[in-house]
C-alpha cells in the first residue's frame, strides 16, 4: 500500500476523480489534477505553460474555431431553414413525414456544423415547435433532433475527428471519409426508429403548398455548402484547415448577397460573440486535456491503464465489448473532448498490440461519444433541447430511450463489420 500512495499516476487520478465528484467543471478538474502533480512532484512547473501553449498551436485545430464561426454563420444565413423546408417538401404527408424529415436535417447538418449541441441549436428553433404544430408529441421531437444531432460529430467535416487525428497522428481527411457510411448507418437506424414511433402513434408529415421546384431552386446554395466543402478537401483543393476558412467565406457570402439575412454589423458582431464564446469552451477542455495527458503519459499513468485493460481479458473481442461499455459509461460523464484526451491515450497501446486499424477505431469511438451527447447526467445535446422545447430532462430523456437503442444497434453493426468505416477511406487512397 505504501508504493500505491507514493505514485504519482494513483494520486493524479484520485484528484481528478475527486474534483469531477464535487462538481469542479471538466476543464478545471483535469488541468488541477495535472497541475498537483506536477507541482508536488516537482516535475518543472515552468514546462506548464509551454505545454498549455503546445496544446493549441497546432495546424489542425485552427479548424475547429473555424468551423464553430461557419456553424453559426450558417444558421444566421437561413441556410438552416431551407433545408429543413426542402427536407419537409421530400417527404410530404407520408406517415412519419416531419420526424423523418428532422432526422434527414439534423444529418445533413453534420456536413456543415460539426458539433451536436450547435446543430440541436441551430435545426431545434424550427424543427421541435413545427412538428408539435402538426401534432407530434413535444418530448418525441426534441429527443428525435437531439440524438440525431449527434451525428454532427460523425458525419464529415466533423470536430471530434479533427482531435483524434491530433492525438492519434491519423489523418484527418482519411477520417472525415471515413465517417460518410458509418454516419448514414447510423442515421438509417434513428430512421426506422421514429418511422415506426409515428406509425403507432398516428403522426404524419404535412402537405407541401408550393411546387418542389421553387422550394429546391431556394434552397440551392445551402444544399451546396457540404460539396463545396468536401468536394475541396477530396478534391484535393484544400486541407480540413482550409476548408474551415473557406466554409466561412462562402457562408458569409450566401447570407449577405445571396439570402440577404446578414443584413448589418450588429448580425456580424453577435456571430463572432457567440463563435468565440463557443470556441473559449472546446479549447479550454482542449488545452487543460492536453496537459492531463502529458502528464499522465509522464508518471506512467498511461502504460499502467494500459496494462490493466489487457489483464482484464487477452480476448482482442472480449475487450472491445469492455472498451465500448467503458466509453458508453465515460460519455454519460464527461464530454467528448475530455474523453479523447482522457481515454485515447491508453486505447493506443492495445490498437497496436490487436492490430485494430485505427480508422475504424475513431469510428466506433466517436459514434460511442455522439450516443454520450444524449445520455444523462451530460447531456449536452438533451440540455440545448430542453431549454428550446421548455421540457425537463427527465421528459425528453424517456423519449430518447427508443433511439439510443437504435443507435446502439447501429454501433454494434459497425464493429461487427469494419469494412463500412474503411472502404471509403481505401477508395479514395487516404489510409
Amino acid at each position: 500500500m505504501e508504493t500505491l500512495f507514493n505514485d504519482p499516476a494513483f494520486w493524479m487520478m484520485l484528484v481528478f476523480v475527486g474534483a469531477l465528484a464535487i462538481k469542479v467543471p471538466i476543464a478545471v478538474a483535469l488541468g488541477f489534477a495535472a497541475l498537483v502533480i506536477v507541482w508536488v512532484w516537482d516535475m518543472g512547473i515552468g514546462m506548464l505553460s509551454l505545454n498549455f501553449f503546445a496544446g493549441i498551436a497546432k495546424f489542425p485545430l485552427l479548424a475547429i474555431p473555424f468551423f464553430i464561426l461557419a456553424g453559426y454563420i450558417m444558421e444566421k444565413a437561413g441556410i438552416a431553414a431551407r433545408i429543413i423546408n426542402l427536407m419537409e417538401a421530400l417527404v410530404g404527408e407520408r406517415t412519419g413525414g416531419l420526424a423523418m424529415a428532422a432526422v434527414a436535417v439534423c444529418t445533413f447538418w453534420g456536413a456543415v456544423s460539426g458539433s451536436g449541441p450547435a446543430t440541436v441549436a441551430a435545426l431545434g428553433l424550427v424543427l421541435i415547435p413545427g412538428m408539435a404544430k402538426a401534432g407530434y408529441d413535444k418530448a418525441f421531437a426534441a429527443s428525435t433532433v437531439a440524438v440525431t444531432s449527434g451525428l454532427a460529430i460523425v458525419i464529415p467535416p466533423s470536430i471530434a475527428f479533427i482531435v483524434y487525428g491530433g492525438i492519434t497522428d491519423v489523418s484527418v481527411p482519411a477520417l472525415f471519409a471515413a465517417g460518410f457510411l458509418p454516419g448514414l448507418v447510423v442515421a438509417g437506424f434513428i430512421l426506422a426508429a421514429v418511422a415506426l414511433i409515428s406509425r403507432r402513434h398516428g403522426y404524419h408529415g404535412v402537405k407541401r403548398t408550393r411546387p418542389l421546384g421553387q422550394i429546391f431552386r431556394e434552397s440551392f446554395w445551402a444544399v451546396m455548402t457540404p460539396v463545396v466543402i468536401l468536394g475541396g478537401i477530396y478534391g484535393g483543393a484544400f486541407t480540413p484547415t482550409e476548408a474551415a476558412a473557406v466554409t466561412v467565406f462562402y457562408g458569409l457570402f450566401v447570407g449577405i448577397f445571396i439570402y440577404k439575412t446578414i443584413r448589418s454589423l450588429n448580425d456580424l458582431l453577435d456571430i463572432f460573440g457567440q463563435s468565440v464564446r463557443a470556441t473559449a469552451v472546446v479549447m479550454i477542455v482542449v488545452t487543460c486535456a492536453g496537459l492531463f495527458s502529458w502528464v499522465a503519459s509522464t508518471v506512467g499513468l498511461i502504460e499502467k491503464g494500459s496494462s490493466l485493460l489487457l489483464s482484464l481479458s487477452d480476448n482482442q473481442y472480449v475487450l472491445l465489448f469492455l472498451i465500448n461499455i467503458i466509453l458508453l459509461i465515460a460519455g454519460m460523464l464527461l464530454d467528448a473532448i475530455s474523453i479523447y484526451y482522457v481515454f485515447l491515450p491508453f486505447m493506443i497501446p492495445l490498437m497496436a498490440h490487436f492490430g485494430w486499424d485505427p480508422i475504424w477505431f475513431g469510428i466506433v469511438m466517436t459514434v460511442n461519444l455522439a450516443i454520450g451527447q444524449v445520455t444523462p447526467p451530460v447531456a449536452v445535446n438533451l440540455y440545448v433541447a430542453a431549454h428550446i422545447s421548455k421540457l425537463t430532462m427527465e421528459e425528453i430523456s424517456r423519449s430518447c430511450i427508443p433511439l439510443i437503442i437504435a443507435s446502439i444497434m447501429a454501433l454494434a453493426v459497425l464493429i461487427v463489420f469494419p469494412e463500412i468505416s474503411t472502404f471509403l477511406p481505401r477508395l479514395l487512397d487516404l489510409s
